[in-house]
């Protein structure tokens, strides 16, 4: 394979990973807190935007994943690998526009006085829930990388 489609490899890999993490920070950092303090995921109260992060990182994996699939589509190793985590990400974000991120949207408009603490925490063990599907995203990008 050559060097460039191995750089397009690694580079969507790294987005894939870059999700990851970002999911991973949330769980661990900003989960855990909001529905305490739900000014902390609202922008309007000083809280951080989820969306400044997730829209680019999404966008970007998503145009990297597919370039990398046209380019290596003649590859079974590597094309295995990436049509994985094609689906695994299809998943999640399909599930999250569905059901996930309009439920956030609610809480980030919402008064702080009045989020149900019960429902944010109940979002929060759903949205755990994606951590899995960014794993297999994040293993079959490793795969492909290694089989290229």
């Amino acid at each position: 394979m050559s060097t460039p489609i191995l750089v397009l490899i690694a580079v969507t890999t790294l987005a894939a990973c870059i999700s990851l993490g970002g999911a991973l920070y949330e769980a661990l950092v900003v989960d855990p807190y909001w529905p305490k303090r739900p000014g902390i995921i609202q922008t309007h109260n000083g809280g951080i935007s989820r969306v400044r992060f997730w829209l680019p990182v999404h966008t970007l994996f998503e145009v990297l994943l597919v370039v990398t699939l046209v380019l290596t589509w003649g590859d079974a190793n590597v094309g295995t690998a990436l049509l994985v985590a094609l689906v695994s990400h299809a998943v999640m974000r399909i599930w999250s526009v569905f059901d996930l991120i309009p439920k956030a949207a609610e809480f980030e408009r919402k008064d702080p006085a009045e989020v149900d603490e019960a429902a944010a925490r109940r979002w929060i063990r759903r949205s755990l829930l994606r951590l899995p599907l960014m794993l297999v995203t994040c293993a079959a990008m490793l795969g492909a990388l290694a089989a290229g």
